[in-house]
């Protein structure tokens, strides 16, 4: 089983890939874009729950 550090850093990487890709398709592939923030979502409810303060990690700042 995974450790709290090792999902917090593994959610955290996705986090910020995911935001990266979420910048490049909001204006060409609106239907892509709102599937990755249905994921975007998710994983700003488990970073927030873990404690993990999003201020300087939120690039989309929804």
């Amino acid at each position: 089983m995974p450790s709290a550090a090792d999902i917090i850093r593994d959610s955290i990487n996705e986090f910020s890939r995911l935001q990266n890709w979420m910048k490049l398709v909001k204006d060409t592939n609106p239907d892509a874009y709102e599937s990755m923030h249905d994921r975007y979502i998710e994983l700003k409810v488990i970073l927030a729950s873990l404690g993990v303060n999003l201020a300087e990690l939120d690039k989309i700042k929804e």
